[in-house]
């Protein structure tokens, strides 16, 4: 039996996750950008590979096989490793980025400080404001699941004192048509809810017991069925951009320690300077990989 990776069991609810947790292009973007024009990136808690860009050398650690087993042929393969104690030594990767997991690992900001130290760049994380998680309506329905989200994700204050000086927090406006399945791409979208397979790619839900899922599955359908969710609601079917809880912090880097510049105005966002060289292996590359002992 596969041992549980982090908080949730993604023996149990990782199959078919990475088609429901696919990237969105927008909030790619945004975080392709904070990523500046480092040539080199370490991805934590990688899952099936969601932002991870495709145009630089990218060295992805997650410890759950049945994520890591979901990952494309065209991406870097993962190392099974766990936040809290990076394989790498200090100051290997030009920047680093967590997507929507650090509520999983079991000492957050142990985890925040480890890539601090491997980084020299710029630090992206893409969270969610345990303080806000109210904003979506989905509480009406399931406020155990409001709760349960509000003790797994660290606040934000504590995330950016990890990371250091210079750390900036900005919210992130969904789109209503979010290819991402987390809980508020579907703030306009109610009937997604009943849909078990939604519901199992989004891993607050497997930590409510049975009862409480199936009560709150059922109060969104009779609202749905009788029209009460519109009349409270309805205005979100067609709202283009919602800003709930969640946030992108950035770091830029460490004091004394030389990152990579923000891409130059008029260059396209994520994408390395032709003119940028290095000396040494490009971690993630597959001559890197050949000294590597994990």
């Amino acid at each position: 039996m596969t041992r549980p990776s982090g908080d949730a069991d993604y023996a149990r609810i990782g199959p078919g996750y990475a088609r429901r947790r696919r990237p969105d292009p927008r909030i790619a973007a945004l975080i392709h950008h904070a990523l500046g024009s480092a040539r080199t990136v370490l991805n934590v808690g990688a899952g099936a590979g969601s932002y991870e860009p495709t145009d630089r050398a990218v060295v992805a650690v997650e410890p759950a096989e049945p994520m890591i087993a979901q990952r494309a042929s065209d991406l870097s393969p993962a190392v099974r490793a766990v936040a809290g104690a990076l394989p790498l030594a200090d100051g290997t990767v030009d920047a680093a980025m967590a997507t929507v997991t650090v509520h999983q690992w079991p000492d957050p900001i142990a985890g925040l400080l480890e890539m601090r130290r491997v980084t020299t760049g710029p630090i992206v994380i893409l969270t969610f404001d345990p303080e806000e998680l109210d904003r979506l309506w989905i509480g009406e329905y399931a406020p155990d699941l409001i709760e349960v989200e509000s003790r797994r994700y660290p606040k934000i204050a504590a995330m950016a004192g990890a990371l250091g000086p210079d750390t900036t927090v900005e919210p992130v406006a969904i789109p209503l048509d979010c290819r991402d399945g987390f809980t508020e791409a579907f703030y306009g979208r109610p009937e997604a809810f009943l849909d078990p397979s939604v519901r199992r790619s989004q891993s607050a839900w497997s930590f409510l017991d049975r009862g409480a899922e199936e009560r709150a599955v059922e109060a969104l359908a009779a609202d749905l069925g009788s029209g009460r969710w519109d009349r409270r609601h309805g205005h979100l079917r067609t709202q283009e951009r919602f800003e709930g809880a969640v946030r992108l912090v950035v770091n830029g880097g460490r004091p004394g320690r030389t990152g990579q510049a923000a891409p130059r105005p008029g260059a396209t966002p994520g994408r390395r300077a032709s003119s940028m060289t290095t000396s040494r292996t490009i971690p993630g590359s597959a001559a890197w990989r050949a000294t590597r002992t994990w």
